[in-house]
């Protein structure tokens, strides 16, 4: 039975991405490509990624989740999950924003996150994520570990301190709009 385990996930892009660290250790990773298909894909990669580690979903002390920014319905897949698991087991589930698992190695270097249209969020160390449509080069960081291994990694690192419950990023508006028309009249 392992200690210090610690499962990490993602869904907040094109991808499903696990990792299982045990012992600040890479136990089991996984990633998949996919555009749509996430809250399908999320359990049984999770499974895969706990029978190759050689773990149990009660072998686990805490659950990290990427938070975004990123995909909408990805985020909320995966936070959805990860609080849905920390309350069935009894573990903490902690959120990592994008931002904090690509800085894991180079808090010092602007970070940089794809956004829509062709844009880029850019975190500097210390300031909030600002929109740009050109990423500053060559002064940049996308990241040494992993996505989800850098969310496990971090979880590790924070889960013994006093952490909210994970909730999505979310850095601009919804895309979604109401409709303009007015509602219809209702007859009495």
């Amino acid at each position: 039975m392992p200690s210090d385990a610690v499962l990490g996930f993602d869904t907040s892009g094109p991808w499903c991405a696990v990792a299982l660290i045990v012992d600040g250790q890479v136990r089991a990773q996984r990633t998949e490509a996919m555009a749509k298909g996430q809250a399908e894909a999320l359990f049984p990669l999770l499974d895969a990624v706990l029978s190759a580690g050689v773990c149990a979903w009660r072998d686990l002390d805490a659950i990290g989740v990427g938070v975004g920014p990123g995909n909408f319905t990805g985020i909320r897949i995966g936070v959805a999950a990860a609080r849905g698991l920390a309350l069935g087991l009894g573990i903490p589930a902690i959120g990592v924003s994008r931002f904090d698992a690509l800085a894991l190695d180079a808090a010092d270097v602007p970070v940089v996150v794809p956004s829509l249209r062709g844009q880029f969020w850019v975190r500097a160390p210390g300031e909030a994520p600002t929109l740009v449509d050109t990423p500053p080069l060559p002064a940049m960081h996308d990241g040494r570990h992993p996505l989800a291994v850098a969310i496990a990694l971090l979880t590790r690192q924070r889960r013994h301190e006093p952490q909210p419950r994970p909730a999505p990023l979310y850095l601009r508006d919804a895309d979604a709009a109401p409709p303009y028309d007015a509602p219809p009249a209702l007859i009495a």
